[in-house]
């Protein structure tokens, strides 16, 4: 074992380290939100917020929109579906695929945890005043379509993130 310490990286300055820590940080403080009051993990509420502002949309869709593994997007359908949040039916466009959408029951749920969460996210922005804010919103919309230049996404967890 060595005690040595690498003076080419020092993680606690690395970007994408930097932006995984406060992600995740900032998703689990709001998730405690949705998973105290409605028994959902962050996979299940990213498809159902994104089901809330898109409409219905097809698995791939989904894993496309939140960055998430198709496997954290399967297994988050399936257990929204089977509580009755998320309902199935035949894509018209493209005999092979299924478009999910929100349930009546899906949508009581959404509209229970959107104003939770909002409350939750002006907590957390509370420091920034509103030209600070305005300026973060736009320096992460720089740094992820910078990202999307640089070509497609590898997703390495259930959550999308380092």
């Amino acid at each position: 074992m060595s005690d040595r310490i690498s003076p080419a990286l020092s993680l606690a300055e690395f970007l994408p380290y930097q932006l995984s820590i406060t992600s995740n940080a900032v998703s689990n403080r709001i998730a405690e939100v949705y998973r105290s009051e409605f028994s959902l993990k962050v996979t299940e509420w990213r498809v159902m917020a994104v089901l809330g502002d898109s409409g219905p949309l097809t698995q791939r869709h989904l894993t496309e929109l939140t960055l998430m593994d198709k496997v954290a997007v399967n297994r988050a359908c399936k257990l929204l579906e089977q509580r009755g949040l998320v309902s199935r039916r035949p894509n018209e466009d493209d005999g092979r695929s299924h478009l999910l959408a929100l349930t009546d029951a899906g949508w009581e749920v959404h509209d229970g945890i959107v104003p939770l969460a909002r409350a939750m996210e002006s907590r957390l922005l509370e420091p920034l005043d509103d030209a600070e804010r305005q300026t973060f919103v736009s320096l992460l919309q720089r740094l992820r379509d910078q990202s999307e230049k640089l070509g497609p996404a590898i997703v390495t967890d259930d959550c999308g993130t380092e």
